[in-house]
């Protein structure tokens, strides 16, 4: 097995160098980041050394309180940012999305841990914890952009969807069209994903394993169950979500409210 090599303080030290030259580019081009640059980094490692220590905690006692309290923290923090990103303030998007999320993905997750892997017991916070990450963070971003797509489509239709109303349609006649135009848009960035992993980059998760000296055809095994997974929850939380949130744009008495 290959020794996995150890990152020194020194040498993650040296990583600051990026940050220089991002933050010199910056200046350059007066792009005004600095601040956010800095800021940025003291949270990149404020954040993963905290959560490096929790899980080492959580991975030794494998506590399934404690592997449930970080997931659904996880969920949470995917959730604020998602509404964080979203401009529309007249419809309240936070529950609809943080319980579609736990519902949906746990259930991508449990499928993932305890029948296709097969983990003993299933909540194993070494699995759970990772595989689970990578689905929230996946479809987060896939969430916002379908949000995103769904709120500007519905006000710059404005008048076709009331033309549809004015015929007798319900909302999801109306806006068919629409809701369906928000799930691809959200859908497109996994399915790219699929198609260029391994010609144009190898995955995060495969190539941390391979750098820990993992036998590379065991990593493409776990990366091509991650790729899949991530294409299911994205499928799922998506029509969830802009399913919810598509009614909470329109009245009872099928009137736009946003």
């Amino acid at each position: 097995m290959i020794e996995m090599i150890e990152i020194t303080p020194v040498k993650l030290a040296l990583c600051l160098i990026f940050i220089l030259i991002s933050g010199l580019t910056s200046l350059t081009l007066r792009l005004k980041l600095e601040k956010d640059l800095a800021w940025g980094t003291v949270r990149t490692f404020a954040q993963l050394f905290l959560v490096g220590y929790v899980l080492q905690y959580i991975f030794k006692i494998e506590s399934f309180v404690l592997t449930l309290v970080l997931y659904t923290s996880m969920v949470f923090w995917a959730t604020h940012a998602i509404q964080s990103r979203n401009k529309e303030d007249s419809v309240s998007i936070f529950s609809p999305i943080f319980i579609s999320m736990i519902i949906s993905y746990t259930v991508i997750t449990i499928l993932v841990t305890a029948v296709i892997i097969q983990v003993k017991p299933w909540y194993k916070p070494q699995y759970f914890i990772p595989i689970s990450g990578m689905i929230i963070g996946n479809s987060m971003t896939a969430i916002a952009i379908s949000l995103d797509r769904l709120f500007s489509d519905i006000k710059n239709q404005r008048d076709e969807i009331e033309l549809f109303f004015s015929l007798g349609a319900t909302y999801q006649e109306a806006t068919v069209k629409i809701f369906r135009d928000a799930i691809q848009a959200g859908m497109i960035p996994s399915i790219n994903a699929m198609m260029t992993v391994g010609l144009v980059k190898l995955p995060g998760m495969m190539t941390g394993q391979i750098l820990s000296g993992v036998n590379p055809l065991m990593a493409i095994k776990y990366q091509i169950i991650v790729m899949l997974m991530l294409v299911a929850s994205t499928a799922i939380g998506n029509i969830i979500v802009v399913r919810i949130v598509r009614k909470l744009c329109f009245s009872q008495a099928h009137q736009i409210a946003i």
